[in-house]
């Protein structure tokens, strides 16, 4: 199987209802042999930032020329562009709602908006553009439609930004940027600034929530069950978990939340 013939799919519609199962339907309709792989259907819902946080962590292992459709998209019907874009050799099909620019913020793209209407469905809702407008466009895609062919050239997508974390003598303040489903809290400080800013003769103090951390740890089991722990996580950021439990409640933490790491003098 040919790299080409890899559709990834991302939503925020969940298994309840019949969502993602007719967008595979419109796919398997254009392209029957082509391979779909799940990458998440539990974003929470309209939350653009955690669709892009699970995409850019994963898009970019998937062999080359494998196409993401990712919809999260809660301004379905209103006059936000349908694109397909081109990172690295990587095409990602969906709304331009400000998703794909934080996937692409380290990286040059190509963009196209999708205003050639012959790879869409014929009838259309003005509420489901994941069934008749992204998935169409991914499976002809996927049928070796060039992107030039989707559409006009886009200059420049929809743009949000990650929250950049602060650092100076005193210490290093950042963000939660992304909860996971265990509850770990993922921050937007990397590896890096810590290894920049901090030395391993220095004391410091990490405040997150309504708790205290005095160290940066290697994993979850360095601590108890039921304890909390600061270490670096598979993305290469500080997070902080709970040996075997929740960090987001048990430390009433939501996404958005300050943390700062303090260097004792």
């Amino acid at each position: 199987m040919h790299s080409s013939s890899i559709i990834t799919l991302t939503t925020d519609f969940g298994y309840r209802d019949h969502y993602v199962s007719a967008m595979k339907a419109v796919i398997l309709g254009i392209v029957p042999d082509v391979r779909l792989v799940d990458i998440s259907h539990e974003i929470p819902p309209h939350d653009t930032m955690a669709g892009a946080w699970v995409v850019r962590n994963s898009a970019m292992l998937y062999p080359p020329g494998t196409i993401h459709l990712v919809v999260v998209d809660p301004g379905v019907g209103t006059d936000r562009k349908p694109v397909a874009i081109q990172i690295n050799d990587q095409t990602f099909v969906g709304p331009d709602n400000g998703l794909f620019s934080l996937i692409a913020e380290d990286f040059d793209y190509k963009a196209v908006s999708l205003t050639n209407k012959k790879y869409w469905r014929n009838n259309r809702s003005n509420t489901f553009h994941g069934r008749d407008i992204f998935a169409s466009v991914a499976a002809h895609l996927s049928k070796g439609v060039k992107m030039s062919d989707l559409g006009v050239e886009l200059d420049k997508l929809v743009t949000y930004r990650w929250a950049v974390p602060i650092s100076d003598k005193d210490g290093i303040q950042g963000w939660i940027v992304h909860i996971d489903r265990y509850g770990n809290l993922i921050t937007n400080i990397p590896e890096s600034l810590l290894r920049d800013n901090l030395h391993e003769s220095q004391a410091i103090r990490i405040y997150v929530g309504n708790t205290i951390l005095d160290e940066i740890s290697t994993t979850f089991a360095s601590v108890t069950d039921g304890e909390p722990v600061a270490y670096i996580g598979s993305s290469d950021k500080l997070e902080i978990a709970i040996n075997r439990g929740n960090a987001k409640e048990m430390l009433g933490v939501e996404k958005g939340a300050q943390i700062s790491i303090i260097i004792q003098k």
